[in-house]
This record gives structure tokens, C-alpha cells and sequence, in this order.
């Protein structure tokens, strides 16, 4: 997939171009949906499809104190689009200039005479421009004089659900990543680098992979059941999010708000500095504080053997 960082690098025009635009935080069923529509009508006219996005999100830009971490920094959102298929991604580097574009400024100088669309296609809620003022029918309107298609893609539901990044994010802050897993297509994954730790797992029989803290969402503090990969090999293993509150006074110097630490079960390789992705299956309890190591690892062992019996059955 090409990637052109900035509108000012776009130096070559696109061949027919059908275009997608969003923040598509996520990559969700939803947004799934768009660029296979995407790549079909890209197809049908010998085209290329291009997904314009934004970076960083305009609401970090405009509105700091509302944003909140995102379901797909940067760089797993390119990872994940590039998954779906896509060709290009023009991203448009966002400020608090660009915001100031109105939406039929926007249409005419970046996707009529840079871009030079033979067809959009976009999500039933998506707005641009200044204000936010430019919706589908903007672009609508603006297809008939410039001489250009527009389609809206209409909710996609699971149930009774709207697939949402809002919705989603919510269920992963509430623990609830089975649900997110629903809406997502795939299981939440965090990529991280194993930075060393304590060392205190090892001590109790249990080493642990300790990545270290970025900026995106996290599941709610507990124990989870999760897929690891590591070189594209996939381990079963046991996460746990929070302030490991048994150890809490001795970890009390730490200044991050909590600690992600992994158990990889059946896995015996050195992966310090290496990064791995953890792959959120399902929330097996709160995080709780021991009266004593023992007992501690009479819990872990008790949730690897649940584990076992109700997420990973057969697999091992």
C-alpha cells in the first residue's frame, strides 16, 4: 500500500480515482464496508481507490480537552487499512489552518484539482470543512457541476447494534471486548515493546511480557484471556491491566496509571525489545489485591485453567 504523508506530495495524478474520506478510527465493520465498496467501483472503471484520512485527529487539534485515546493509533490504522485491500492513502496533515477550509473549498481545490475524483463514497454520517459543514449532500451538489458520483453508505448493524467507533470504544472501556470483538471484525489488538519490568512474574512461576504504555485505549483494569503474536506465531496467554495492587507499594515510585504485563502460555523465547500484539479475547475477572504471594498464584493458576476450558479449548 502507498502511503503519501501531506496534499503537497501528492505529485502524479491517480488513475480514475474513487475516493473515500474519514478519521476511520477503528477500521471497523463499518468502515470495512466502505472500502469494499471502495475497491468495486474503483474496479469497475479500471480505477484506483484512495482513502483520504487525517492525522492527527482533528479533535486533538480543535478540541484537546474532548479527545479521547484513540482505537487505532497512526500506525496500526495504515496496518489495518492495507489489510483491507486499500491502494492509497492520502494523508492530509490536520490544523487549525485546514480546519478553516470551508467544506466547498475543500471539494474544489483538494479532491476536484489535486485529487481529480471520478467518484466518493462515504459514510452516512461523515461531515467535513469548516464547521463541519459539508455532509453527502454537499457533495451531492457538487458532483453535478464538477462531474463527479457520490455514494453514501448506509449503517451497518450487528443485531440491534450500530457499528460505531464510539460504540466500540465504549464496550473496551467497560471490559466488554467480546462485544467490541462483534463490531470490530477481529479482536482488539495493542501492539507494544516488551520492556522490562520487575521481574517479579518469573519469581512466582509466571514470567510476564511487559509492554510498554502509548497513547491508545485500553481495555478496562482486569484479567483478560488474550492471543499473542510474536513473528507471526499466535500463543495463548493471560493479560492482566491495572496496578498489580498485591505489589502496589513496592511499584508505588511508577508513574504510569497502570501496568499492561502478559503471560504467554507455553512460550519460552527472550522478547525483550521486541514487540508483540496482544489480541483481547475475553475478560475473565476484576483485578484484585492478595494477602499473599500463594495466594496469588493460586488465583493465576485458577484463571489459566478457566482460561483453558472456556476460551482456548482445543487450541492447545
Amino acid at each position: 500500500m502507498e502511503i503519501i504523508k501531506g496534499i503537497q506530495n501528492l505529485k502524479r495524478p491517480f488513475r480514475n480515482p474513487v475516493v473515500t474520506l474519514g478519521n476511520f478510527d477503528g477500521v471497523h465493520l463499518g468502515h470495512q464496508q466502505i472500502f469494499k465498496r471502495l475497491k468495486e467501483e474503483a474496479s469497475k472503471i479500471r480505477g484506483q481507490g484512495v482513502v483520504i484520512t487525517f492525522e492527527p485527529h482533528p479533535l486533538k487539534v480543535l478540541a484537546p480537552e474532548k479527545f479521547l485515546p484513540l482505537l487505532t493509533p497512526f500506525r496500526k490504522k495504515m496496518m489495518l487499512i492495507e489489510k483491507s485491500g486499500i491502494e492509497i492513502v492520502l494523508c492530509i496533515e490536520f490544523s487549525v489552518t485546514f480546519s478553516e477550509i470551508a467544506s466547498s473549498e475543500f471539494i474544489k481545490s483538494i479532491l476536484v484539482e489535486k485529487v481529480k475524483v471520478k467518484k466518493v463514497i462515504i459514510g452516512y454520517n461523515y461531515h467535513f470543512g469548516k464547521g463541519q459543514g459539508g455532509d453527502a449532500q454537499t457533495l451531492q451538489e457538487a458532483g453535478k457541476v464538477f462531474d463527479f458520483e457520490v455514494e453514501v453508505v448506509e449503517p451497518l448493524k450487528v443485531g440491534q447494534t450500530i457499528v460505531s467507533s464510539s460504540k466500540i470504544r465504549t464496550l473496551i472501556q467497560t471490559g466488554e471486548v467480546e462485544g467490541a470483538s462483534k463490531l470490530l471484525g477481529r479482536d482488539y489488538p495493542i501492539i507494544g515493546k516488551v520492556v522490562e519490568g520487575e521481574k517479579r512474574g518469573g519469581t512466582l512461576g509466571f514470567p510476564t511480557a511487559n509492554l510498554e504504555i502509548s497513547d491508545e485505549l485500553y481495555p478496562k483494569t482486569g484479567v483478560y484471556a488474550v492471543e499473542v503474536v510474536w513473528h507471526q506465531q499466535r500463543f495463548n496467554g493471560l493479560a492482566n491491566i491495572g496496578s498489580n495492587p498485591t505489589f502496589s507499594a513496592q511499584i508505588a515510585k511508577r508513574q504510569e496509571p497502570f501496568l499492561l504485563e502478559v503471560h504467554i502460555l507455553n512460550f519460552n523465547q527472550e522478547i525483550y525489545g521486541k514487540e508483540i500484539e496482544v489480541r483481547f479475547k475475553k475478560r475473565i475477572r476484576d483485578e484484585v489485591r492478595f494477602e499473599s504471594s500463594s495466594l496469588l498464584i493460586e488465583q493465576i493458576r485458577k484463571d489459566i485453567q478457566w482460561a483453558r476450558e472456556n476460551v482456548f479449548s482445543g487450541q492447545e
